[in-house]
C-alpha cells in the first residue's frame, strides 16, 4: 500500500525558508580564504624603459650643445627650444594661405596620408590576397611588382602633376602609389604561408571562395596583413614630406620648405622633430593595433 503526504503550500513556503537560512549558515561558517598579496610594483622594469631613452636623448642634445658651443649658423638647443615655446604657443593661427601655424601644416598633411594611405589599402589589401591565392595572377603580378616598387617616391610625383593638373591629388597619388606595395607583398605572403591542410578541409566541406577568404584565409593572413599596414603608413609619411616640397601650397613639407627660404634654422629643426614624434606616434598606434588582433598566446 503506497501512501502519499501532501504539504499545504504555507508548509511548503516555511519549509524553503528554513532551508535557506540553513544554507546561509553553512556558507557564513565557512572560512574566508585570504586573498593573495598583491605583487609589489616593478620599479626596476620601469626605470629600464625610461632611463635608456632618456639618456640617449641627452646625449644627443649633449653633443648638440657641444658642436654649437662656439655659435655659427647652427643654432644651440637653448635658443632651438625657445623657439619651439614660442611656435607651439600658437600653433594654430592663420593669417592666409601661405601663413599659418604648424598645428594646421600637420593637420593637412596627415589629411593628405590618410586619403593617400586608405585608397591603397583599399586596392592593395584584396590585390594581395588575390596574388597570393591564385597562382596564375601570382606569376603575371610579381614581374611587375619588383619593377615598379623600387622606384623613388619623387619619380612618381611628375606623373601625378601631368594626370590631375593639381598639386593636392598629385601629392595623395604619391603617397597611395609608394605605400601600396608593403601591403601588397605581406598579404599575398600571409595568404601563401597558410597551411595546406586548411585549403585541403575547405575543398572536402565544399565551401564558397568568400568563406575561404573570410573564415580561413583573413585570420591566418592577419598578422601579415598588419605588418604590411605598418610599413606603409611609415612610407606614407614619409613620402609627404618630399612631396610637399615640391608642390607647395600647406603641409609640414611645404613649412620646412618655406622655413628654409627664411633662413629660420630653429624652426627647420624644430619641424625635424615633429615629423619624427609624428612618425613614431602612427607607428606605435598602428603596433598596438596589431597586438590587440594578434593570435599569439
Amino acid at each position: 500500500m503506497v501512501s502519499a503526504v501532501f504539504h499545504s503550500p504555507r508548509e511548503a513556503a516555511l519549509e524553503a525558508a528554513a532551508a535557506a537560512k540553513a544554507a546561509a549558515v553553512v556558507v557564513a561558517a565557512k572560512p574566508v580564504e585570504p586573498r593573495a598579496p598583491r605583487p609589489p610594483f616593478d620599479w626596476r622594469g620601469l626605470w629600464l624603459q625610461i632611463i635608456p631613452p632618456v639618456l640617449g636623448l641627452a646625449l644627443m642634445v649633449g653633443i648638440w650643445a657641444l658642436l654649437t658651443m662656439k655659435g655659427g649658423a647652427f643654432p644651440t638647443p637653448a635658443a632651438t627650444f625657445e623657439a619651439a615655446v614660442k611656435l607651439f604657443a600658437d600653433p594654430f593661427y592663420s593669417k592666409g594661405p601661405n601663413d599659418q601655424g604648424i598645428g594646421w601644416n600637420i593637420l593637412f598633411s596627415l589629411q593628405r596620408v590618410a586619403l593617400g594611405f586608405g585608397l591603397a589599402a583599399l586596392v592593395g589589401i584584396p590585390l594581395g590576397f588575390m596574388i597570393g591565392r591564385f597562382d596564375f595572377l601570382n606569376r603575371m603580378l610579381s614581374p611587375l611588382i619588383s619593377l615598379l616598387k623600387p622606384v623613388s617616391p619623387l619619380a612618381w610625383l611628375p606623373i601625378g602633376l601631368l594626370v590631375f593638373k593639381s598639386a593636392n591629388p598629385a601629392a595623395i597619388w604619391t603617397i597611395f602609389i609608394c605605400s601600396i606595395w608593403p601591403m601588397v607583398v605581406n598579404t599575398a605572403v600571409g595568404v601563401q604561408r597558410v597551411p595546406q591542410d586548411y585549403l585541403n578541409v575547405a575543398r572536402v566541406l565544399n565551401l564558397s571562395e568568400w568563406k575561404v577568404m573570410t573564415r580561413i584565409l583573413f585570420p591566418a593572413v592577419l598578422p601579415y596583413m598588419l605588418t604590411g599596414v605598418r610599413l606603409s603608413v611609415g612610407t606614407a609619411w614619409l613620402v609627404i614630406v618630399a612631396a610637399e616640397m615640391l608642390t607647395g601650397g600647406v603641409g609640414i613639407g611645404f613649412w620646412v620648405w618655406d622655413e628654409w627660404n627664411n633662413l629660420n634654422v630653429q624652426h627647420i629643426i624644430i619641424a625635424i622633430f615633429v615629423i619624427g614624434i609624428v612618425g613614431l606616434a602612427l607607428e606605435q598606434l598602428l603596433m598596438a593595433v596589431a597586438r590587440r588582433f594578434s593570435f599569439d598566446d
